[in-house]
């Protein structure tokens, strides 16, 4: 899909196959058209204005109609797309209102659709509403239609164009590129995601990786192997694996963006469990299904990667991917076996489902021989998650309040929300083992943030943060791409600071 900025003079001279105008509603009850709705308007001897007049639509936020063949206009389609009250404008009200734009046109056969910006209100600028736009229409579009025999159907649409009304000013440029690069990246996010676990596997998501980095330039890549990670020490790491005949995998891209090659990185760790049975603390069956999703995280951050890489940022990168699947095994852990992470930390394994935070940990240790200003990393961590918020908001967890509120205000731009949890001493204590340092869960009670305390004794030595998404990752039986745009968001905030 191409997404560019429209360089047409008028709405009325736009020939893309379908035109999308705003209209906002009123509490006084009166529409009020935006530019290019009182362009076709006049043109077409008030075609519009007679409809609105019918009382038939109201632009409240998503709602729609389409125009064929209006006088003077010369794309043959016109979509009137309500947007709601304009003092309620935000990224969650443009997100909601392109993706009823794009529900509306699905079964129409166009090559070319030209979005037109929304005036803009006191929470959002006209570049942000162009970036948005473009994710969403993105995010509405997505298929994934490999493993479809009768249904490989293609959309026919080839061509997505943001046009700014004739008074806004901005670097729409740049906005459609970031909005492009993000779409990319969820869509890789995704694409990993939804495979099944018998396609994507550790050695797998290890190939995808290496096809990123012999994309780009400036990614170079280093895949540590079982062998190289016995040599490490990370007893935390191939406990996960060694129940498995698909050996695990630690996958390490560095993107060079900075002028300066010595440049402290981001650091961005991701949870990649491409199928996570429980081990030998077997989950139930029912929604097992589902376990393929398990390494979103891992997916999230290599889509992000893909996402800084395509923007171009002049930002130090490095990505670390936790990969293993979780069987069970004659080989496999054991409930109340104890390993020794890479840190030297022992751990008494009391529930092999825990497993994220055994490859985690062990990955967060080794990331720190980059010497990161800052650490993220991303799981699909802790069902409990999904009981304190639900499948709309991410989990924040960190060592740092000003690091977690810039990644929470970064979500809240682009509609990718997350809230901060607490940490601290008082639930560390659920941690404690009569055998070992820590065990690797905390009972029922606190599970997301207990652990968050496990994740928080391998990151002392630097600035973190923990997303959990085992909530928003997936949604129906399919990926949903998050956080990509908070990361991509984060990232470049970072750049530009």
């Amino acid at each position: 899909m191409q997404y560019l900025l429209d360089k047409s003079n008028s709405a009325i001279e736009n020939k893309s196959d379908c035109i999308v105008v705003p209209v906002f509603s009123s509490k006084k009850k009166e529409i009020a058209l935006q530019d290019s709705a009182k362009m076709i308007d006049i043109a077409s001897d008030g075609v519009i204005k007679d409809f609105i007049a019918t009382g038939d639509f109201k632009g409240t936020l998503g709602q729609t109609q389409l125009f064929y063949q209006l006088p003077a206009v010369k794309s043959p389609r016109v979509l009137l797309l309500g947007y709601g009250e304009i003092e309620d404008l935000n990224v969650k009200s443009i997100n909601k209102a392109t993706k009823a734009a794009c529900k509306a046109l699905s079964s129409l056969k166009i090559k070319s659709l030209c979005f037109y910006l929304p005036e803009t209100s006191n929470e959002i600028n006209a570049e942000s509403a162009a970036t948005q736009i473009i994710i969403a229409h993105a995010d509405a579009a997505y298929k994934l239609l490999d493993y479809k025999s009768n249904d490989k159907s293609e959309s026919s649409l080839k061509k997505v164009s943001i046009a700014p009304s004739d008074n806004s000013k901005g670097d729409y440029k740049t906005a459609i590129k970031n909005g492009a690069a993000i779409a990319e990246g969820m869509k890789l996010s995704r694409d990993l995601a939804n495979h099944p676990g018998n396609v994507c596997t550790p050695t797998y998501l290890a190939k995808q990786a290496n096809k990123i980095s012999k994309a780009y330039s400036n990614i170079e890549i280093d895949i540590l192997e079982e062998k190289d990670m016995e040599k490490l020490g990370m007893g935390a790491f191939l406990s996960v694996s060694k129940g498995s005949d698909e050996p695990g995998k630690m996958i390490v891209l560095q993107y060079q963006g900075a002028k300066d090659k010595k440049d402290a990185p981001i650091a961005l760790v991701g949870k990649g469990i491409t199928f996570d049975t429980g081990g030998i603390s077997l989950k139930p069956g029912a929604s097992m299904d589902e376990m393929k999703f398990d390494m979103s995280g891992a997916a999230s951050m290599l889509g992000t990667l893909k996402a800084c890489a395509e923007m171009q940022l002049p930002i130090n990168v490095v990505v670390v991917l936790a990969a293993a699947e979780n069987m069970p095994s004659a080989r496999a852990t054991k409930p109340g076996d104890i390993v020794t992470s890479m840190a030297g930390k022992t751990i008494e394994v009391l529930n092999t489902d825990a497993e994220g935070r055994l490859v985690l940990c062990d990955a967060l240790t080794y990331v720190g021989k980059f010497k990161p200003s800052v650490v993220i990393d991303t799981a699909t961590l802790t069902g409990a998650c999904i009981i304190a918020l639900g499948h709309h908001i991410c989990a924040v967890l960190s060592n740092d309040d000003e690091l977690a509120e810039e990644i929470i205000n970064a979500g809240n731009s682009i509609d990718d929300r997350a809230w901060q949890l607490p940490l601290g001493d008082d639930y560390k204590k659920q941690l404690k083992s009569s055998f070992a340092d820590l065990g690797n869960i905390g009972g029922r009670a606190a599970g997301t943030i207990t652990a968050g305390c496990f994740l928080a004794e391998f990151t002392k030595d630097y600035k973190w943060a923990h997303i959990d998404i085992a909530g928003t990752a997936w949604t129906d039986k399919d990926s949903t791409g998050r956080p990509v745009p908070l990361l991509s968001q984060y990232l470049i905030n970072q750049a530009n600071t």
